[in-house]
């Protein structure tokens, strides 16, 4: 059966082919580019202060400039409705994404209950793709890292599907590979890595942040794309601290005579609190204050008790602010003050950013946007993609020297280096990372004659018999004999 609708008389029409397998969404005809489009976000998750929430947000505001209309699709929303589609499967702390996480990773067989619960959640979460296509009417998705790191694998299984059945464009926007993770090295789902992680399609346009995921992306998949460092909006300066923001020292238990120093990090053990924490002893300062942003996410809290001792060891006031910080201000349920992430940075004294490894540097571009200096680890993206423009941090080469320490000490003492250094950062991010860098990226991808179809042939008929999958998808997925056991 075939239904067309349409938005209005300058609007293409939409195909919609309605199966015993589901539905399918065709879009018929669309001028590449050149009008307003109507794309959706797929991500696991879109809330909350996670680099990839901020990413698209920022993405979103962009593409709202050109005048297309954006909506979101995920796993977790804090978006309004009338624009969210909810998919409670796409995020990665569904139970059976957890579990099926758990039988694939760290071992090299799998059992066919595990296969067959993928099948079946990549089927479910198919349908309500299609419904969230049909329902937006939606010219193309923007799929953000879930086509890239597979802590969703029949997210991303579903979201190949889709666009095969449906011939809507896509651009896969990738912060972070498998390959970059050593828990997914060892993995019992390399078919489906290959198969999704990412995905070879002409209908797909990939992005990644950084110089060196370009080469490395282009090395394992023999596919070109596009490279868009993440950025901030430094045409439009951050506002004057307020009264409400001003209010954050003392929320989190710091007096106004004390050294506020801000690590705007997840607490991961790439991201070097260690460094931190001993920056903080050696300078011998009673005032300093180590304060952390984020919780630990999605990789545990053992690094994070590391952390606390460490700290309890070295004699540093260490604070956890992550439950103060919200998306934004608000009154929590006991009536404490929630602030921003942008009220900790103009709290802040100094920031530290002594990271092992990042897939590009919100923390780096957020800390120069708020003007804060910085104490910055010259990690390898550091190296090849920011440090060129030449920034003038503090830069600690994996560990700390006396003369890291001395130059830090000197910063939170001379009032007029400070304002030199951060102003001079300030115009040099504005003229390398400012949102105009992502509109002439995008505009140029949205002109791509593979990623916007025109009159898109419509799918040949399936004449067989349908089978649905079997209905278990509430079970647990059980390995055999030890097969598929994550150990």
């Amino acid at each position: 059966m075939l239904r067309t609708h349409g938005r209005d008389s300058a609007s293409p029409p939409v195909a919609i082919r309605v199966s015993g397998i589901g539905v399918s969404v065709v879009i018929q005809s669309r001028t590449q580019g050149k009008m307003p489009m109507r794309i959706g976000v797929v991500a696991k998750r879109i809330g909350g202060t996670d680099g990839v929430s901020l990413e698209i947000e920022k993405w979103v505001t962009v593409l709202e400039r050109l005048g297309h209309s954006c909506f979101y699709i995920a796993g977790e929303l804090d978006r309004p409705t009338s624009r969210s589609q909810l998919i409670p499967e796409a995020h990665f702390r569904h139970p059976l994404v957890q579990e099926i996480d758990r039988q694939c990773f760290g071992c090299q067989i799998r059992s066919p209950d595990t296969t067959a619960a993928i099948h079946e959640m990549t089927w479910i979460i198919k349908e309500k793709l299609h419904s969230a296509l049909q329902r937006f009417e939606l010219d193309l998705i923007i799929a953000e890292n879930c086509l890239t790191i597979p802590m969703n694998i029949p997210l991303g299984l579903a979201l190949v599907e889709t666009v095969m059945e449906s011939g809507i464009g896509c651009i896969a926007h990738h912060h972070d590979f498998f390959w970059e993770r050593e828990r997914f090295l060892v993995n019992a789902v390399e078919d489906y890595l290959r198969t999704a992680f990412p995905p070879a399609l002409p209908q797909i346009q990939h992005v990644v942040i950084n110089s060196q995921a370009a080469r490395e992306f282009s090395l394992r998949t023999g596919l070109p794309c596009r490279t868009i460092p993440n950025v901030m909006d430094f045409d439009q300066p951050p506002p004057i601290q307020d009264t409400f923001g001003g209010e954050f020292r003392q929320a989190i238990g710091i007096s106004p005579d004390d050294i506020l120093v801000l690590q705007p990090t997840r607490i991961v053990a790439r991201k070097g609190i260690e460094h931190s924490i001993e920056l903080i002893r050696q300078l011998g300062n009673p005032r300093l204050k180590l304060v952390l942003t984020h919780a630990s996410g999605d990789e545990g809290d053992a690094y994070a008790a590391r952390v606390r001792r460490y700290a309890d060891i070295m004699g540093v006031d260490l604070i956890f602010a992550s439950s103060s910080i919200a998306t934004d201000r608000a009154r929590g349920e006991n009536g404490e003050q929630l602030f921003t992430i942008a009220d900790a940075y103009q709290s802040a004294d100094l920031v530290t950013y002594p990271s092992s490894y990042e897939g590009f540097g919100n923390a780096f571009l957020e800390s120069v946007y708020y003007k804060r200096p910085i104490l910055c680890n010259r990690y390898a993206i550091y190296r090849t993609d920011i440090e060129p423009c030449g920034f003038n941090v503090i830069l600690m080469e994996g560990y700390l020297t006396d003369d890291v320490v001395e130059r830090v000490r000197q910063v939170l003492t001379d009032r007029d280096c400070v304002d030199r250094m951060v102003e001079e950062n300030y115009r040099i991010a504005r003229q390398f990372f400012s949102y105009q860098r992502v509109e002439t990226e995008l505009q140029a991808l949205l002109t791509k004659p593979n990623l916007v179809a025109p009159a898109v042939p419509q799918a040949n008929s399936f004449s067989g018999p349908i089978v649905p999958p079997p209905d278990r998808v509430a079970e647990r997925p059980r390995a055999k004999d030890g097969a598929g056991s994550a150990g």
